[in-house]
């Protein structure tokens, strides 16, 4: 079977290097598209979007055995409609260079930066939304004037069809095009010799794209994950602390890098954390095997994962408490799985020190928000922080103690739908940013301009030194 299929893999290999080749000479005959042709590709892309919409629903329901509708329309088709909006909206102004200032040493002169496309833009997809997460970065690839590659992940085989119909009618294939395969395909793809890559997925991962992308010395852009930590402050009502992580958390299932990985509560409340979680769960979700709201674990892979984690986490001791408001069996073929909560986990299990990526929620105490910061600095720097408090002086205190790619005060997730907010994480979490402005920086050349007049006063400080025009030089800028 392998030797069949070697021919296969080499194939698509060859056939991706070409793509990539067909859009470098592409971009070299054309290397600045206008401001018109950049709002054209994008109208192009947002309408070939909407006209699909119903198919691309559908196809992620298939991928994940069952995806909450809802999910995929406010989660990962509305950001991306609203990216391209966003970009239609600031892309001239954008565009425009920016006037940077001369010393008087070196009037008269004008000085400028002028953002250049980069060339041919590699973005590799993950499967937890695969639409968003590879329509927001191809927005502003697009933006900046370049062109892109899509590597599309291997577990969402039905929503890649479509996707690709999507760009098929959009672009040309030397503007924008599709690679589907397995993982050997992927470390392909991240070797080839891309003017920008930019990675969504674990940290693990990242750390082999990072590795050989460096061999071209290709600037990257790691998406990656963490865990991110809730911080209940004192102040905070718990009840109303719960309510605004519950979304965050429940969405597609967990299944999210910027998902609440774990809660901070005061000593003593961990079981009003519990509550009011059963509680609110239970208004959102009064069942879970068949209600089309709640989304299924994307595979048996990732289900079988998280089931073991919650039995090392039973075996350790934990109090284990499984949000099933209706007292539903499962079929495990459905991948449906509560929510399950663990209260003060040891360290040295799973959940407590991997990111969880899906419907667990460890709930850990502290004495005081000192001891809580400090338990977020022992740990990797996370892609988000949540810190629900309205005392100002808490606030202050826990955004200058920690580093998070991004934080919400009293919300959780909704920073990322922020078009005017740069997405990114720091550390193990991540590097660069996207999203906006800082998206069509990221792909895009800032080129330092300096502009000389006829006048050529610069040689002035020409040899032979030692003239007075020197001295008077160094007196004047050398004190």
């Amino acid at each position: 079977m392998n030797a069949r299929q070697e021919p296969v893999i080499e194939n698509a290999g060859i056939v991706m290097k070409e793509a990539f080749e067909q859009q470098r000479q592409a971009f070299l005959a054309h290397p600045y598209p206008s401001l018109k042709e950049r709002k054209q590709m994008l109208l192009a892309l947002k309408k070939s979007l909407l006209k699909h919409q119903d198919r691309l629903v559908k196809s992620l329901a298939a991928d994940f055995s069952h995806r909450s509708e809802d999910d995929t329309l406010l989660a990962d088709f509305m950001p991306s409609i609203m990216g391209i909006k966003y970009a239609l909206s600031n892309l001239k102004r954008w565009m425009k260079p920016e006037k940077r200032h001369v010393g008087i040493l070196f009037q008269p002169a004008r000085a400028r930066i002028e953002y250049q496309p980069l060339g041919v833009v590699g973005i590799i997809v993950p499967w937890n939304y695969p639409i968003y997460l590879s329509i927001g970065p191809l927005v502003t690839a697009i933006a900046a004037g370049n062109r892109a590659m899509l590597k599309l992940s291997e577990f969402t085989p039905y929503t890649n069809r479509i996707l690709k119909e999507v760009i098929a009618e959009a672009f040309d294939s030397t503007e924008v095009c599709v690679i589907e395969g397995e993982a050997d395909i992927a470390a392909q793809f991240s070797a080839l010799p891309f003017d920008h890559l930019l990675f969504t997925g674990s940290t693990a991962v990242g750390k082999h794209v990072m590795r050989a992308a460096a061999n071209n010395l290709t600037p990257v852009t790691l998406e990656l994950g963490g865990k991110s930590p809730v911080i209940i402050a004192e102040d905070m009502d718990i009840d109303g602390a719960v309510e605004r992580l519950m979304y965050g958390k429940c969405l597609n299932a967990g299944q999210t890098c910027i998902a609440p990985d774990y809660v901070l509560c005061q000593e003593g409340k961990a079981q009003d954390v519990v509550k009011a979680f059963q509680n609110h769960f239970a208004a959102m979700y009064p069942s879970i095997k068949d209600n089309k709201d709640y989304t299924a674990i994307i595979n048996e892979r990732q289900y079988e994962r998280l089931q073991a984690w919650i039995e090392e986490a039973k075996a350790a001791g934990c109090d284990v408490i499984a949000i099933n408001p209706a007292n539903e069996t499962f079929d495990n073929s459905q991948r449906k799985m509560p929510m399950h909560l663990v209260v003060n986990p040891p360290e040295n299990i799973a959940i407590s020190s991997e990111e969880i990526f899906g419907p667990i929620l460890p709930v850990f105490t502290y004495s005081s928000i000192q001891d809580a910061v400090k338990f977020v600095q022992q740990r990797p720097r996370p892609l988000a922080l949540y810190l629900m408090s309205h005392n100002k002086k808490t606030q202050d205190y826990v955004m200058k103690h920690t580093h998070a790619g991004g934080i919400c005060l009293n919300d959780s997730i909704n920073h990322i739908a922020q078009d005017d907010l740069p997405f990114g994480g720091v550390g193990p979490s991540g590097m660069g940013h996207y999203h906006g402005i800082e998206g069509f920086k990221t792909f895009s050349k800032a080129k330092s301009v300096l502009i000389k007049g006829r006048f050529n006063s610069a040689k002035l400080a020409f040899p032979p030194y030692g003239r007075w025009i020197h001295k008077l030089i160094y007196k004047l800028y050398l004190r």
